[in-house]
């Protein structure tokens, strides 16, 4: 009991263990805090990636693609048996995007991704990241009449229509002055309309002209091509690649739009011509069915999805003999809890790389290098925050220390009276376990804390300084993510009271190593 009571008594009275107890409080906190806010940007990075690939990518490295998807596809369902939960082709190529705002043409290099609209949501989380609700119920090409999104009052058939409006207002003002001009010089009326050649200032941001004369707009009527009625083949793009996101003066983040679904753009990408021939170029015009918002800017700034029979066809994938289509990869979706590394094992094993030119991989191959770099900065940052608590410990040690020295007197009295050196190094050994212990507590109930109302403090800091914290222009999330992990949590507190506990040892032995006749004598 004497060993309880005196513990008690020291780290009570002695205002040197506050200092201790603080340096595990901040440590032990910080530890939480820090873990919690990368655990929760790895997760949303894991949610993100995961639901936009698929679980195993099976594709081909030639320019030419995979023949014959169907075999393909009974193939992998053989191999995979009851894992497999879907399977859809797509088509990827790289490609050059272009339209026009307020008479400059924009381009941007994208991903042009083939997709079949039936299967393409079986494999992925692909339609939840889709602005307009009837696509994430139904993936769909066809141009929505309204209801995009907030940031987008004028889209669709709505703003299809009123360019159109525009534009045929603007050509017919600019035939009426070049008639008038004509005419007050004695020229003859021109036989070709030249007002196309003129760029004018277009209130709605985007021109569409088509540099290449491709098409692949069919008309409904049978007769001539009503852009205000009909439209080109859909396209749906990546957010950032339509938009530009900005903080306003009033401190809003806000993205402004350079086309938005209704306008047409240009693309351009290679056909897939046969062996030995060199590929050419192919362009057509699209219209922008939709956008797609999953806030990982790298997929955002260069995916744009078409259907992809249409894209085979401009490319050149259709057999014109057996009418058998070519794909380039195939997305597989296993079931939950299926292993994906023996997936791929299989695959592998059943298409050789010796005999077929496929890359098989899961989604964490294809992201090996961001995953591994955020694991290490995880590692490295949570060791040189225990480092916090290892300075805290060596505090802990020079505390005991003093003490043992202060307390020689006592030690002495404590032996002479029958304590036994097991029961002096308990004490030590109490003490520090009580400061490890109190200072962990308090450290994890403000860690979490600090988690719960991270964005609060945030928010609270970009008052007091002025300057923002989390910027969202930068990382895309509208606020700070965070995931409490309790084993994590216990672990910190775990650990840090054990680092105290150790820091006491050499000190506890000192003091039961004492002899009691020194000890009494000690000045």
């Amino acid at each position: 009991m004497f060993k309880l009571i005196l513990s008690w008594r020291y780290l009570r009275t002695r205002y040197i263990a506050l200092a201790s107890i603080i340096s595990v409080t901040l440590g032990v906190a910080t530890l939480i805090v820090v873990n919690s806010v990368m655990a929760g940007f790895s997760l949303e990075m894991h949610r993100r990636l995961h639901g936009i690939l698929s679980d195993l990518i099976f594709e081909s490295v030639s320019l030419g693609g995979l023949p014959d998807p169907q075999w393909h596809k009974s193939e992998i369902a053989e191999v995979l048996g009851d894992d497999l939960a879907g399977i859809t082709a797509t088509v990827q190529v790289p490609a050059m995007l272009s339209f026009q705002v307020r008479g400059q043409w924009i381009t941007r290099q994208v991903n042009l991704i083939g997709i079949d609209q039936a299967t393409y949501a079986n494999v992925g989380d692909f339609s939840q990241y889709l602005l307009h609700p009837e696509n994430r119920r139904q993936l769909s090409f066809l141009l929505h009449e309204n209801g995009y999104d907030p940031r987008l009052p004028a889209a669709g058939w709505e703003q299809r229509r009123l360019r159109v409006e525009y534009e045929r207002a603007f050509e017919e003002q600019m035939r009426q002055v070049e008639a008038s001009r004509r005419a007050a010089a004695g020229e003859p009326s021109p036989t070709e309309d030249v007002a196309a050649s003129i760029p004018p200032s277009d209130p709605y941001g985007i021109v569409p002209a088509d540099p290449y004369g491709g098409s692949t707009g069919h008309s409904l009527t049978g007769q001539q091509f009503d852009e205000s009625k009909e439209q080109f083949t859909g396209v749906i793009l990546g957010l950032m690649i339509a938009s530009v996101r900005h903080r306003d003066s009033d401190g809003e983040v806000r993205d402004y739009f350079l086309c938005r679904p209704g306008d047409d753009v240009n693309l351009t990408f290679p056909t897939s011509p046969p062996a030995g021939r060199a590929p050419s170029a192919q362009s057509a015009k699209f219209t922008v069915v939709d956008l797609y918002e999953s806030k990982m800017s790298e997929y955002d700034s260069t995916f744009a999805f078409v259907p992809i029979e249409e894209l085979q066809r401009l490319r050149g994938m259709i057999d014109p003999e057996s009418g058998v289509t070519s794909v380039t990869s195939l997305l597989i979706r296993l079931k939950p809890g299926a292993d994906l590394n023996l997936a791929r094992d299989k695959l592998m094993q059943r298409f050789p790389a010796d005999q077929y030119s496929y890359r098989i991989q899961t989604w964490k191959d294809m992201q090996g290098p961001l995953l591994a770099a955020v694991q290490m900065e995880t590692t490295i940052l949570n060791i040189l925050l225990f480092l916090i608590i290892a300075v805290a410990g060596f505090g802990i040690l020079a505390t005991f220390f003093m003490i043992v020295v202060e307390k020689t007197r006592d030690i002495g009295v404590l032996k002479a009276l029958g304590a036994p050196s097991g029961g002096v190094m308990s004490i030590f050994l109490s003490y520090g376990f009580s400061l490890g212990t109190v200072g962990s507590g308090v450290g994890m109930v403000l860690g979490l804390l600090f988690v719960a109302y991270i964005n609060e403090i945030a928010a609270g800091l970009e008052w007091v300084t002025g300057r923002e914290v989390f910027d969202p222009t930068v990382y895309y999330f509208q606020e700070i993510p965070a995931e409490i992990q309790p084993v994590m949590v216990v672990a910190v507190a775990v650990g840090a009271t054990l680092i105290a506990v150790l820091a006491s040892v050499l000190p506890a032995l000192r003091a039961a190593r004492l002899h009691p006749v020194e000890a009494l004598r000690y000045e």
